[in-house]
């Protein structure tokens, strides 16, 4: 097992070369710490429903840098329309000036997408508008169900340290030959890891770059999300991959905090 996270890893069937963490727009940094994230090695980077000119400007930089094929593209849509889907997904490929996607992620869905949606996602995909198709869900059950349809080659996730339910209801259901790739989000539980507030008595709250390299010592995660705000969440994402994974002990020590924080903080989805 290698001692950090720096390797890049297959991304299941995909066949895609990613990074350990991924990165998302919308949450407030700037081009240069993009483009400082993508220099350090991350190449998985989320246009999603949050559209911000930072990571635009830096994708764009890179794509004139002659790097176009370094950057695993993922551009999200969360429409029920397969025509709205389509209008908007050109209008972000205008946006980013590029012609095409790695990835086209269907956003937030608890049920199959319509036999629509999908026939309109594969015609896009046969006029070479993005060569893989993903899904996101909070329904956890539902994702093991779909993995075995080759239309589908990656699944978004949500697992945390206060969020472990894809541990028995994801993971070790999901097809197995020929997997699809695995992507996990909110990794900080929206910031309740972060908290102080929200600590067990006595306990330090975990960092941000803990929570991340919870969700990467699992073996089954290719990819673990960040939404930086700033250029020094950047950096402390980065210094998560020098850490690796988890001893015992340290994971013992996020369980402990995810279970409190679980139990005693209800979110949204809280299952």
């Amino acid at each position: 097992m290698s001692t950090t996270f720096h390797e890049k890893r297959i991304l299941g069937r995909t066949g895609l070369a990613v990074s350990r963490l991924g990165i998302s727009a919308g949450y407030g940094a700037p081009c240069d710490a993009f483009l400082e994230a993508f220099d350090a090695g991350v190449n998985y980077f989320y246009w999603g429903s949050r559209r911000t000119g930072a990571m635009a400007e830096a994708i764009r930089r890179i794509v004139a840098r002659g790097k176009r094929d370094e950057i695993v593209l993922v551009v999200q849509s969360y429409s029920r329309s397969a025509l709205l889907m389509r209008r908007w997904f050109h209008g972000a490929l205008k946006g980013l000036g590029v012609d095409s996607a790695d990835v086209l992620l269907l956003g937030w869905r608890d049920r199959w997408p319509s036999k629509r949606l999908l026939d309109e996602a594969e015609a896009m995909r046969e006029k070479g508008l993005f060569r893989h198709l993903a899904f996101s869900s909070h329904n956890r059950p539902l994702i093991p169900e779909m993995s075995g349809d080759r239309r589908f080659g990656l699944f978004h996730v949500r697992y945390n340290a206060a969020h472990r339910g894809a541990e028995q209801e994801v993971f070790p259901r999901l097809v197995q030959e020929d997997r699809p790739g695995v992507v996990t989000f909110t990794a900080t539980r929206w910031g309740d890891l972060l908290n102080p507030k929200k600590m067990p008595p006595g306990e330090e709250p975990l960092s941000a770059g803990d929570c991340y390299r919870f969700a990467l010592s699992h073996p089954a995660v290719d990819v673990c999300m960040t939404g930086p705000a700033s250029a020094a969440h950047v950096r402390e994402a980065l210094s998560a991959l020098d850490g690796g994974p988890m001893d015992e002990q340290e994971m013992a020590r996020v369980r402990r905090i995810g279970d409190h924080v679980h139990a005693h903080h209800k979110r949204p989805f809280s299952g």
